[in-house]
């Protein structure tokens, strides 16, 4: 299902959703004007390698365990990936930023990627395999969304069979498809090297149902 977007009005302009959004594309475009080889050796010095920071911590290299955390959340592999994670985060940030704040929400969009990237390393942590992309963090808002907007309904494209219809779905239907989507995916990937943080995905988005709450009182979301 692709979201378009979604019925909860917000009371402020999304200033740090926006900025966010505005970094990873600008980011993005700064790879495409890399050659193969020098993206190459981008992504290994900002991207998350869990062997590489498993090392770092036994090491007790603090520093070159923390940038990873936070650098990998903002490059991505392709149009696909940044298109889909902006699309999702465009759609539902704002709600997030909207209930808790500017500030708070800058803190905790950075949060649920940490926490997102180190459940995958803590699963992986042989991985000599690169972790990049916003997906985490944006896991992280759909689940603060799902406690936060619990009535929301999204408008949607979704395919049937070889047709694609646009409809209105709960945002609890939509949320909760996709996150068993996730967790399929994840357990069926255990053990097996694959492009795709699954795990990333699950810990961001369990980081943001157990968090929201710490970071501002709730809502209704109108």
């Amino acid at each position: 299902m692709i979201p378009l977007k979604d019925s909860p009005r917000t009371r402020v302009f999304p200033y740090v959703n926006t900025f966010f959004i505005l970094l990873n594309i600008f980011i993005f475009i700064r790879q495409l004007a890399l050659t193969n080889e020098q993206l190459a050796i981008f992504i290994s010095n900002y991207g998350l390698i869990p062997l590489r920071y498993s090392t770092s911590i036994m090491n007790k290299n603090l520093l070159a365990a923390v940038t990873p955390l936070i650098s990998y959340q903002f490059l991505h592999a392709s149009w696909l990936h940044i298109g889909s994670n902006m699309l999702y985060l465009w759609v539902f940030g704002d709600n997030i930023e909207d209930r808790i704040g500017h500030v708070k929400y800058f803190f905790f969009y950075l949060l649920m990627g940490t926490l997102a990237g180190l459940l995958q390393v803590y699963l992986d942590p042989t991985s000599r395999i690169p972790i990049i992309g916003a997906s985490g963090a944006v896991a992280g808002v759909l689940g603060a969304y799902l406690i936060s907007c619990p009535h929301a309904r999204v408008l949607a494209i979704i395919p049937m069979f070889i047709l694609l219809t646009v409809t209105e779905v709960p945002a609890v239907i939509f949320l909760g498809f996709w996150f068993f989507l996730q967790l399929f995916s994840g357990f069926t990937s255990l053990g097996v090297e694959v492009a795709i943080a699954w795990w990333a995905h699950i810990g961001g988005f369990v980081a943001g149902i157990a968090l929201i709450n710490f970071f501002g009182k709730r809502h209704k979301c109108e």
